[in-house]
């Protein structure tokens, strides 16, 4: 009975998200809700909630100081070379675009942290697509779906945690899956580009005019046969791009951000330019090496960031209210998310439903549990924690794995093929940071990434099946 409610339960809450019933933050506090009075558990709720918003408050605080670094690190201009070598790259072609996102996310995943990430990425491409009329669902579930592959890397979690579980090396689960990985990420690239030109073909032909031609201090967008000069933006619906998706609700806050690369805009320390990317790349670093905490290291960086450069105390009230909107929406996705995961740890549902999945697997596919874990790791990862996963499910899977000769090195590198699905998982708060700084409903990137993210898993586990790692 767990089994079958645990399942309901997620496929209600999928649906009202999906469909718009419901906002994600209502539907994840309200349905788990519902089905914890159902299962008979409705006197424990109190305690299943506490437990989850317990395990996920480091999470909620580093995201909350993370936002307000990276937004402090926007304003004083630390990105803007950046943006503008990827607008000179793009050349308003949005093919161009689409890749410069895949590419973007890909590099920055490096860091292994997938809200740093999507921060970086959104704020680097978000003006562009914007300025293009291009959707912005591409731009999501292609930086989550490049993000997803990059986010095996050891540093990243789920390859550190299946090394903890069966007791491995994280090196030699890791190093013979790169090629698997080079090829999703390819793949991943290719779709971009397929996206890209569907893309261009809805919008037509742009072009960016070079700043000298026309004197401005900044790259500046005119349809193909304007006349030469400055034009303005024009203004196009976001929605109906790629597969669909209203792509965000082209609000106040759209102008605002459109505004992020002003030159003259008075937020900006260009004499603080290199304290500031040597703090970030600090950051970065310590991240990395685990020196801290995250919560703790983005905290203090935050703090530091403030301080110097904004050594005013009512520059620094205006540089945090600036940014209370995304505090505020992703730490209460978050909080929210923990009353969904606490119900269904704490009412035993999950752990039911990971059960019936592993005894479901037919007697025959014994010798093919590598495989199976594999397909396997889509809607478990999906569904469930990486921790859920990895420590709860993955061991049984590798117990029944060596019944049949299969190694716990083949187990736990197919554990990995689910990941690019995972990071559009409402169970990650890393999406809750992409989706909500692009101005995106949850639902509309759900809809449409979600095939493209399964089509990749399935891509990197054949890939590891013919190079013989999995």
């Amino acid at each position: 009975m767990l089994t079958i409610l645990g399942f309901a339960m997620i496929a209600t809450f999928l649906v009202l998200i999906m469909t718009k019933k419901m906002s994600p933050i209502a539907a994840l506090v309200l349905i788990p809700a519902l089905f914890c009075v159902a299962v008979g558990k409705g006197a424990h709720l109190g305690d299943y909630v506490i437990d989850g918003v317990s395990s996920l408050a480091p999470t909620a605080a580093m995201l909350m100081f993370a936002i307000v670094y990276f937004g402090v690190m926007i304003d004083v201009g630390l990105f803007d070379p950046v943006v503008r070598a990827i607008l000179r790259f793009c050349k308003a072609d949005p093919m161009r675009v689409v890749v410069g996102t895949a590419v973007l996310a890909a590099i920055v995943s490096l860091d292994g942290d997938g809200s740093t990430t999507f921060m970086i990425t959104v704020s680097a491409m978000y003006p562009l697509y914007k300025r293009l009329g291009m959707s912005l669902v591409v731009m999501t579930g292609v930086a989550a779906m490049a993000n997803g592959v990059m986010n095996t890397v050891p540093w990243g979690g789920p390859t550190a945690r299946a090394a903890t579980a069966l007791k491995l090396d994280a090196a030699d689960i890791f190093v013979p899956m790169i090629p698997a990985l080079l090829v999703g990420l390819l793949g991943v690239l290719g779709l971009a580009y397929v996206l890209g030109l569907r893309e261009r073909r809805r919008l037509g032909a742009l072009r960016i005019e070079d700043e000298e031609s026309v004197g401005a201090k900044d790259a500046v967008l005119v349809g193909a046969g304007a006349a030469a000069g400055p034009a303005r933006p024009r203004k196009r619906p976001v929605g109906g791009g790629a597969d669909g998706g209203d792509g965000g609700d082209g609000g106040d806050g759209d102008e605002d951000l459109l505004k992020g690369l002003d030159p003259d805009r008075p937020t900006l320390r260009p004499r603080l330019y290199w304290f500031n990317a040597l703090l970030t790349g600090v950051l970065l670093t310590a991240m990395i090496l685990e020196l801290l905490p995250i919560p703790v290291l983005f905290l203090l960086g935050a703090a530091l960031a403030l301080s110097v450069n904004y050594p005013r105390l009512p520059d620094q009230k205006a540089r945090i209210a600036a940014h209370a909107d995304n505090v505020l929406n992703v730490s209460g996705m978050v909080f929210a998310a923990a009353v969904f995961t606490g119900v269904l740890q704490g009412t035993g549902m999950v752990d039911h439903m990971a059960g019936w999945l592993v005894d479901t697997v037919p007697e025959g596919l014994g010798p093919h549990m590598a495989l199976v874990t594999g397909v396997l790791s889509l809607p478990l990862t999906y569904f469930m924690s990486n921790d859920g996963f990895y420590f709860g499910v993955l061991p049984v899977l590798a117990e029944a794995g060596a019944a049949h000769g299969v190694t716990p090195l083949e187990m736990a590198r197919a554990s990995l093929v689910g990941q690019p699905l995972h990071m559009s998982s409402p169970l990650v708060p890393a999406v809750y940071v992409l989706v909500g700084m692009a101005r995106v409903e949850f639902g509309d990137h759900t809809r449409f990434v979600v095939k493209w993210a399964a089509l990749t898993c399935l891509l990197i586990l054949a890939a590891g099946i013919l190079f013989g790692t999995i």
